[in-house]
């Protein structure tokens, strides 16, 4: 019996029953203990190297060392102020974040998480276009708060019983532009928004010239353009922004997870004047007790410093090459089960030939000590996602790991 077994009997009774019981069918009962950069352990002193990240949270690893000390400083001098007052701190993030993103980007409006941060980012397009409609995509996850869930895979907010009025959302499917210019036609757009790549349907890859177009028929017909780079952000693709690499130029930025450095939540809405003209009509308008907090950015400049330095960068394209020609070696390997190896930087999928294999590839993986995440929306791939920081070392044991999951696998699935 684990020694997390207290704790999942406890978990499922006061906390979450289904999650408990979905671990529980993948034979684990993990609960973390000590962590530190791409490792961590569970309460038995099993170790696992993370691969999941927490969809970028731990870009920067866990208990990044440099954050932590901006933590314990930070501390020592300021609590999370108060969301009225300018401040020094809520300047430098703001500093951070515009000078790393495209020249049309004038103001930055911090929050706690993705999820609040896509809400206030339509919200603000809505009162720049005085107009309603949001065009989203029939894949994508823009979080778990109101709007955010009804912009989003329309089945969750279903689940709540938030069926998102047709008059005010419209889901499209990815890489269709003819779809979008056809709601755009009809011209109540407030704005698009996009995940650069649709995190939990598995990273499915840009067609050529999709995120310029999207922009360009945005701005035809008077909406704005909203980048969710929650999870693609901040370096993943190699490049600050992921939709920068694609060549188009958003008229809001939305990010957090990394913004956090892992210790403290943070999100930010980076955006053009256009879509923070609101800010000079009233400042007031939208606001919450833990809108910039002091502590936070303090978290949030230092992590930004760490994820703009070259060497960060460096990393990133080492990954990238040798996690492109490991996963590219694991589908010669294995044909008939790997199909295809979605990779822009240190943003993965790996789509499988069975409808549940992504599932399984967790499952497996696991007990060879990765912790690597199905994509929910579609189970036949799996979310492959390192940190920025992660060692080479530590990735080539990953893609030994990988190779044997899959050869554990063929016992439980014909591959």
């Amino acid at each position: 019996m684990s020694k997390a077994h207290t704790i999942y009997e406890e978990a499922y009774e006061m906390w979450n029953p289904n999650k408990v019981d979905t671990f529980r069918g993948y034979g684990i009962e993990l609960s973390m203990g000590e962590r530190a950069g791409s490792r961590f352990k569970d309460l038995d002193g099993n170790e696992f190297i993370n691969m999941h990240s927490n969809g970028g949270v731990f870009n920067l690893g866990h208990r990044n060392e440099e954050i932590k000390e901006a933590l314990i400083k930070g501390a020592e001098l300021v609590d999370a102020g108060n969301h009225y007052f300018p401040s020094h701190y809520k300047n430098e993030l703001c500093h951070a974040l515009l000078n790393v993103s495209p020249t049309n980007m004038k103001y930055v409006y911090m929050l706690s998480g993705g999820g609040e941060a896509n809400d206030a980012a339509i919200k603000f397009a809505r009162r720049a276009t005085k107009r309603t409609r949001v065009i989203g995509l029939d894949c994508a996850f823009h979080g778990s708060t109101g709007i955010s869930m009804q912009a989003g895979y329309e089945s969750m907010a279903e689940f709540f019983n938030m069926k998102p009025n047709p008059e005010h959302y419209t889901h499209i499917p990815y890489n269709d532009l003819e779809s979008l210019e056809d709601v755009l036609k009809l011209n109540d757009t407030a704005c698009v928004i996009i995940e650069t790549l649709p995190a939990t349907a598995g990273f499915p890859m840009p067609m050529e010239g999709y995120h310029k177009g999207v922009q360009e028929l945005a701005h035809k017909y008077g909406a704005l353009f909203i980048a969710d780079e929650v999870q693609t952000g901040l370096m993943r693709s190699g490049q600050m922004w992921c939709v920068s690499k694609y060549g188009a130029t958003p008229d809001i930025i939305v990010t957090g997870k990394g913004l956090s450095g892992g210790y403290y939540p943070m999100s930010a809405v980076i955006m053009s004047e256009e879509a923070g003209a609101w800010l000079k009509e009233d400042g007031f308008a939208h606001v919450s007790s833990f809108t910039a907090p002091e502590l936070g950015c303090i978290v949030a400049s230092k992590a930004m410093e760490i994820t703009s330095r070259p060497s960060t960068q460096e990393n990133v394209a080492m990954l990238t090459a040798l996690f492109a020609k490991g996963l590219d070696d694991m589908v010669g390997k294995y044909p008939d089960f790997i199909t295809e190896i979605r990779q822009c930087g240190v943003i993965m999928g790996i789509k499988t030939a069975h409808p549940m294999g992504g599932a399984a590839l967790m499952g497996s993986l696991i007990k060879n000590g990765v912790w690597a995440v199905m994509a929910n929306f579609d189970k036949s791939t799996l979310q492959f996602k390192p940190g920025l920081l992660m060692k080479e070392e530590t990735a080539r044991e990953v893609l030994v790991r990988l190779d044997k999951a899959i050869q554990d696998m063929k016992v439980a699935l014909p591959l």
